[in-house]
């Protein structure tokens, strides 16, 4: 019940985070631009953070009740002992295609008896400019931001860290306001 609350309390933060974004702070004049890197692709949706696109490379594990860990380029997804009562088939694609870091997690809206822990670099991503801290988004189809998770931006290394309740779609967004755990 608590966590319902506050995923209702955070997709209402972002609705109205969303709403009251009119303009992205300018980029730094000396920082590189990487809207060339873009590929003529859309104005990404408030929020996200543009990166410069990584290899495709997704990897598919089977993690049992023991938990387990799948490492897909700079990024890591941690599952603990007794998250899963049976063996599972999971995948982690991690793509930058549409000019952010994105990770997509199979099966999709599988839920968990205990939180996994996802941590995703943002070393390729333009921050010139844009403020931090980092925290995972989950995103729609269209990258528009649903809800963050609570997340722990760590700037030295450039990776942030979420916890998961369930598999679906997330990236690396820019917050005012990170709920961390």
């Amino acid at each position: 019940m608590f966590t319902k609350a506050i995923r209702v309390v955070a997709l209402l933060f972002a609705v109205g985070l969303i709403a009251s974004s009119c303009s992205e702070p300018p980029a730094s004049p000396t920082a590189p631009s990487l809207e060339a890197h873009l590929d003529g692709a859309s104005v990404l949706p408030p929020g996200l953070v543009p990166c410069v696109n990584l290899p495709f490379s997704s990897r598919t594990r089977t993690i049992g009740p023991r938990g387990g860990i799948i490492t897909v380029g700079p990024n890591k997804l941690k599952i603990p002992r007794g998250a899963l009562e049976q063996p599972t088939k999971i995948t982690m694609t991690v793509t930058s295609a549409r000019g952010v870091n994105e990770v997509d997690l199979e099966p999709e809206g599988l839920q968990f008896d205990k939180p996994v822990s996802l941590t995703m670099s943002y070393a390729n991503c333009d921050i010139s400019g844009r403020t931090g801290p980092y925290a995972i988004a989950f995103v729609d189809d269209a990258l528009n931001i649903l809800y963050y998770v609570p997340s722990r931006d760590n700037s030295r290394s450039k990776r942030v860290t979420g916890k998961l309740e369930h598999f679906s779609t997330y990236v690396v967004a820019r917050r005012d306001y990170v709920i961390a755990w």
